[in-house]
């Protein structure tokens, strides 16, 4: 099971981002991405939602309860649940 720390990393490398970057981007320190990154420390409610919104995630994503990282940025509350039933429908198969 992937945990949070190894996806902030992955992320924050896919995203050619620096620890310092992300730290600034998201208001804590760089101690505390690599805290987070080491699984140290847990990010606040607040710093969690503003790392998703970084990487253009969902916070399930990021705890792990998805295991998908889906990007519904600039569809419709419509175009999301037709892709949401299109992905149930493929997994009943």
């Amino acid at each position: 099971m992937v945990n949070l720390g190894t996806r902030i990393k992955a992320l924050r490398l896919e995203k050619c981002m620096t620890q310092s970057e992300v730290a600034q981007r998201v208001g804590v320190t760089k101690a505390m991405i690599s805290s987070y990154e080491l699984e140290q420390h847990s990010p606040s409610y607040e710093v969690l939602v503003k790392l998703a919104a970084l990487f253009k995630v969902t916070t399930d994503y990021l705890l792990g309860v998805e295991k998908v990282a889906a990007n519904y940025v600039g569809l419709s509350d419509r175009e999301i649940r037709a892709v949401v039933n299109i992905i149930e429908i493929l997994r009943d198969k």
